[in-house]
């Protein structure tokens, strides 16, 4: 199985410091879309792992993420891609749980749901927690200039880490190298 783990904001949608809290505020980073759907359609499984301590702050509840997710699945299928699963973290930063990056517990999740090895599965987010949770998870991280990704840059980054302008880069790097 070809599978590749996605952040969300930042990587696919634009990222906020206010935090993304209704489906209005979800807006899709140019190309991200068709990043996903070139991948999609070249066999990869694609899934998405996020931290949405929105909810345990009370900025939005379950339901209002869920549409926020509808709405990704609803412009990534006109867009001819599909994300296959959303693993999220719904804990706040201090919370204690094992889920929320830089920790790997999503990523041993998406594994254990998979039933595969994620050695050198690509996993691409803007942010070092999510290159610290790709890398303690054997994944091979992929840092994206978008979001928070140029300031990321700046700091020592995870070994391996490969850099790209954004997720359409990714893709295209990707698909090349099959």
């Amino acid at each position: 199985m070809k599978l590749i783990v996605l952040d969300r904001d930042g990587v696919i949608n634009q990222d906020s410091d206010a935090f993304v809290k209704n489906p209005d505020e979800w807006i899709a980073l140019p190309g991200s879309l068709a990043a996903i759907a070139r991948l999609s359609q070249a066999g990869y499984t694609v899934v998405v792992a996020s931290n949405q301590s929105g909810v345990a702050r009370g900025l939005f509840d379950m339901a209002t993420l869920n549409a926020i997710h509808a709405k990704l699945h609803r412009e990534l299928a006109l867009a001819g891609g599909t994300i296959d699963a959303i693993f999220l973290c719904p804990h706040g930063p201090d919370d204690g749980c094992a889920c929320r990056k830089p920790l790997p517990g999503m990523y041993h999740d998406i594994a254990r749901r998979y039933d595969t090895d994620l050695t050198g599965v690509p996993a691409v987010g803007d942010s070092l927690r999510d290159l610290q949770a790709a890398a303690a998870a054997g994944c091979a991280p992929w840092l994206v200039l978008t979001g928070n990704g140029a300031k990321t840059r700046q700091g020592s980054l995870p070994d391996g880490t490969r850099v790209a302008h954004d997720l359409s880069a990714v893709a295209d790097a990707l698909l090349q190298e099959a």
